[in-house]
């Protein structure tokens, strides 16, 4: 039987769970297909014998493209090509991905108005970017017993940033903390896309646009405010 030409992948059956990689070329046991051309076109019902022979004076693959029709779909194409495309596709959709990011900030019930600011400050720029922001209130002591000053200073925080971002979690006690989830209402790839139309016109001209870099730049405080990575947004 004819194989594969030089140059394209070589599939061996070497039996056990069955492959996500399409049957190709002599590795089709079927005693007809249904062909389609390279360019998309319908050749129609052919024997399987006639399909190899068209794809060897092809110089081109025989791949299976829907092995549960009857007859099996065969498509005429150079598959060592279409893996390769495949596989860059793939990996620019996961570069361009947006993935939502939990920011945690980390509060006490009577903190002082200059160290609430900063905090607030935190927030809003975690909102502008479109992630999450998770906000804990640490009890101690007898501040334990004052539950309400947690919550009034949450709920203060969520009316300072109500354009930016909305109670996703309402305040709840969880053993010496109280917590609460403000989400964003810019979703992360418009956020993405903001910045990096931002950074264009920075380049075209750096003088535009220093007061917003500069209030842009971040300095996290590595005891109130950590990062988890959650799953990909759609």
């Amino acid at each position: 039987m004819w194989q594969p030409s030089e140059g394209r992948p070589r599939i061996a059956n070497l039996g056990g769970p069955i492959s996500a990689e399409p049957r190709i070329n002599d590795r089709i046991r079927v005693p007809e297909v249904r062909l389609v051309g390279p360019n998309g076109e319908q050749v129609g019902i052919v024997s399987i014998g006639d399909a190899l022979k068209l794809a060897q004076e092809s110089d081109l693959d025989l791949v299976e493209v829907a092995a549960t029709a009857r007859p099996p779909v065969c498509k005429l194409m150079d598959y060592g090509k279409f893996k390769y495309e495949s596989a860059m596709k793939a990996r620019e959709a996961r570069r361009n991905q947006a993935y939502t990011i939990i920011k945690e900030i980390k509060l006490r019930p009577k903190i002082d108005p200059h160290d609430y600011e900063t905090k607030k400050g935190h927030v809003v720029r975690f909102l502008k970017a479109g992630d999450k922001v998770k906000v804990t209130i640490m009890f101690r002591g007898r501040e334990q017993s004052r539950p309400e000053l947690g919550f009034r200073l949450l709920q203060r925080l969520a009316e300072d940033v109500t354009e930016l971002g909305f109670v996703e979690s309402q305040p709840k006690q969880d053993g010496r903390n109280m917590i609460m989830v403000i989400g964003p209402h810019k979703k992360k790839a418009e956020a993405k896309a903001e910045k990096a139309a931002a950074k264009a016109r920075h380049d075209e001209d750096p003088s535009e646009d220093q007061a917003s870099a500069a209030d842009e730049t971040l300095v996290e405080d590595e005891a109130s405010v950590s990062d988890a990575v959650a799953a990909p947004q759609e």
